[in-house]
């Protein structure tokens, strides 16, 4: 009898449900027991549910091809045989607020890819090599809940993982004003070229919600917690963006101005992003980057064909730092924004908590 933990995913079908179940087909410490989706997947073999809509470049693992789907709103039926759940469920704000605090109700943890909790003041939002100490909120959050081992964990923001690693790198020197424009990938909205064939050789200069995540959550992410839940940080720290949409499949690039408090050099900016880590390189988690950031000196990189999957996508990667005529400093930034922007981070998160204790076999 295995003992990996049981886990199940909300929202399968969909392709963050299917990036999930690529990471988790044959991982070490977890064991994927049940998917759930809408009630027009439910009673579906996962391979029916799916049907000719499997997005990933791999293919569909044996293991959850025959495994019948069963409804995500059927919370308890789904939550019984499970340890905890990632929730990648496509629904309203408010209804995944609701159904995610319902399962953590029966006493299951909820990992969750969505944003309808990023700014619930006792959810954590992290980012496991910067701010892991912030799932410490959980014990407040359980207690809100009436839970003792089910809570909600979220992960920021797909496009913030290009550029706030550097940031967090860079926090001994205190950072101010930051402008940044994201270009960000189409599988971010779920799609591929095939779904969205508009949008070969376009640009589409809007993106629903981004530019206020892109702002605002680094911001969340820097904080601390205090009394039961997490404060935003108080510094002169401000970011303003653009997010704008590009034909890319995968791979969200930032190109960032900023401005400093201290007066870095160039050579130490560099180190800093070469020596970061964080708690999951030093525990050695299963998706943890053994280099979380690489610094690549080449005028012309990152580039997305030629680093979009470092560290197996969940490294970051920078590049074109110089000084600049108005602010002290730009460069640009890149990150695999399906893998350590979205599943990929989540199941490190997951990892993450495993290793603390947090999640732990029913």
């Amino acid at each position: 009898m295995s003992d990996k933990l049981k886990v199940g995913i909300l929202g399968a079908t969909g392709m963050v449900g299917q990036r999930f179940i690529t990471l988790l087909a044959d991982h070490p410490w977890f064991e994927i027991k049940t998917l759930a989706a809408s009630a027009r997947s439910a009673g579906k073999t996962y391979e029916e549910a799916v049907g000719d809509k499997w997005k990933m470049d791999t293919p569909m693992p044996e293991c959850v091809k025959k495994m019948v789907v069963k409804n995500v709103a059927d919370v308890k039926d789904v939550a019984a045989d499970v340890d905890f759940v990632f929730s990648a469920v496509n629904m309203s704000k408010d209804e995944i607020r609701a159904i995610e605090e319902e399962y953590a109700k029966t006493e299951t943890p909820v990992v969750s890819n969505n944003s309808a909790h990023r700014w619930t003041p006792d959810v954590p939002m992290v980012i496991p090599e910067i701010n892991s100490d912030h799932f410490a909120v959980i014990a407040d959050q359980r207690k809100r809940l009436g839970t003792t081992r089910g809570f909600i964990a979220v992960k920021p923001n797909c496009s913030i993982q290009s550029y706030t690693p550097a940031l967090a790198a860079w926090m001994k020197f205190e950072p101010t004003q930051v402008v940044v424009s994201t270009y960000q990938a189409i599988s971010g909205a779920g799609k591929t070229f095939k779904d969205w064939p508009e949008m070969v050789g376009n640009i589409i200069p809007f993106i629903s919600g981004e530019e206020e995540k892109s702002e605002q959550e680094p911001l969340k992410v820097f904080g601390h917690v205090e009394n039961g839940q997490i404060v935003k940080l108080e510094s002169d720290l401000k970011i303003t963006s653009q997010c704008i949409r590009v034909p890319i499949l995968n791979g969200h690039t930032a190109t960032v101005f900023l401005n400093f408090k201290k007066d870095p050099t160039k050579e130490e900016l560099i180190e800093a992003l070469r020596e970061y880590s964080g708690k999951p390189q030093e525990l050695k988690l299963p998706h943890a980057p053994e280099h979380f950031i690489q610094y690549l000196e080449e005028d012309d990189r990152p580039q997305v064909q030629k680093d979009v999957n470092f560290e197996g996508g969940m490294g970051v990667s920078i590049g074109r730092l110089r000084k600049d005529s108005i602010f002290d400093w730009k460069f640009v930034g890149l990150s695999h924004n399906t893998l350590r922007g979205a599943a990929g981070g989540a199941v490190e998160c997951a990892e993450l908590l495993k290793a603390l204790g947090y999640i732990q076999a029913k």
